[in-house]
């Protein structure tokens, strides 16, 4: 495919590889590292430009020269919203926020907001990613991150 990436060792099982074994940057590989309790992302070799959600070519220098590389998944909240009224498959966790979280690399992360009161959210307050333990066994079935209080 072009694209150079992080090789990581065979007994990884389940990656989306390519035709030198190298991980590709998908999404589905992203949540497979998720799995691991590993917030990734691509660097471009070329630029240096930071990329989530990760992709096998650069949007600032078209450069297809990428690695993977582990964010430290710490940031600052931009921006929230508590949701109410929710899909069928969160009902049970209603009221619940979600917001986006500026990580300390750069990218903006979507993702719920957990282990504090929601009367406790706060624009620019400092969160951290966590995992979930688990896979869902309802649609979303992959690895879950949130953000919560950093600790």
């Amino acid at each position: 495919m072009g694209a150079s990436m992080m090789k990581t060792p065979t007994e990884e099982p389940g990656f989306v590889r390519d035709e030198n074994g190298f991980i590709m940057p998908t999404v589905e590989n992203f949540y497979k590292y998720c799995g691991e309790r590993k917030l990734m992302g691509v660097k471009c070799k070329g630029c240096g430009e930071i990329l989530w959600p990760p992709r096998g070519i650069c949007p600032k220098c078209f450069s297809y020269t990428v690695e993977w590389m582990e964010f430290k998944g710490k940031g600052k909240l931009l921006t929230y919203t508590i949701i109410h009224f929710p899909p069928s498959q969160f009902l049970a966790l209603a009221p619940y926020a979600v917001g986006i979280l500026k990580l300390e690399e750069g990218p903006q992360l979507p993702g719920m907001i957990k282990n504090l009161k929601l009367e406790d959210l706060r624009i620019g307050m400092n969160l951290e990613v966590d995992f979930e333990g688990s896979v869902p066994k309802e649609w979303p079935r992959w690895p879950r991150y949130f953000f919560k209080p950093v600790s």
